[in-house]
């Protein structure tokens, strides 16, 4: 499991969001085999032994599973490298993410004249489980994006208009907003769009559409079924604000902090 942690600050009149990410560190599991790995269209064989025995034993209270008669095995590493040799120690996967830039939000929103600013914030996500992995995204706060100030100084969590996300980010002249969209090859089906209208139906990734809120509930945005290794799939995530030009947002600096969570499958 990784987390990415992103610190979001915003001044109103200058605004500003600022994303730090607290864990980028990479893992990476070298494995050898003299063997092949053996598929058809119905099956997959993530890796294969050359050895006399071996078997697969277990009971209410406990799984083995055992190999007799491969060579030089076990775990080897250095400041430059790990290796996992044999057939029991190939099956530990990894996941690693890599850490994402800061964002400044532009152009700069009026606490009375009100506005709209946008800035987006990516990462890679790279794998060895054959499985995949899944993403959520969360906020520490409901609302994510408040007063450092003032509890009660907020913008208001985005709100779609039915179950899927909005096409188009909406809001209201006398209200503000904060809402984000993830893009990349990775992203859930509820993210994907129709191309002209719709969200979460086709398989399209309009640029600036399916808007959703945070929340301090994990909420899906990534899932893939398969290895990506050695390179990798890059997400960006876009976020935008609003204040509309019929509503005061009081000034000072809003901060959000969310998570971003990377599961192997």
């Amino acid at each position: 499991m990784k987390y990415l942690v992103f610190s979001i600050s915003a001044t109103i009149t200058a605004m500003a969001m600022v994303f730090v990410p607290i864990l980028n560190t990479k893992y990476q599991i070298l494995d050898t085999a003299l063997a092949s790995v053996m598929s058809s269209a119905n099956y997959s064989i993530q890796s294969d032994s050359m050895n006399f025995g071996g078997d697969r034993s277990s009971s209410a209270s406990y799984t083995m599973e055992d190999t007799m008669g491969e060579v030089a095995t076990g775990v080897s590493s250095s400041t430059n490298y790990a290796m996992n040799a044999g057939y029991q120690q190939m099956q530990t996967t990894y996941i690693a993410v890599s850490s994402a830039a800061n964002v400044t939000m532009s152009p700069a929103i009026g606490g009375v004249s009100g506005g709209t600013a946008a800035g987006a914030t990516s990462f890679t996500v790279t794998t060895d489980d054959p499985a995949g992995y899944t993403g959520s995204i969360q906020a520490s706060t409901s609302p994510a994006l408040v007063d450092n100030a003032s509890s009660t100084a907020a913008f208001a969590d985005y709100s779609p208009s039915g179950a899927n996300p909005d096409f188009s980010f909406t809001n209201a002249a006398t209200a503000s907003s904060f809402g984000f969209s993830p893009k990349g090859a990775d992203i859930s089906a509820r993210y994907l769009d129709n191309g002209t209208n719709a969200c979460g139906t086709g398989s399209s990734q309009t640029s600036g559409a399916c808007w959703d809120g945070l929340s301090t509930s994990p909420k899906a945005i990534l899932s893939r079924t398969t290895a990506n290794q050695p390179s990798g799939t890059l997400t960006t995530i876009h976020f935008q604000a609003a204040s509309g030009a019929n509503h005061i947002q009081p000034a000072g600096t809003y901060t959000a902090t969310t998570t971003v969570t990377i599961v192997p499958n």
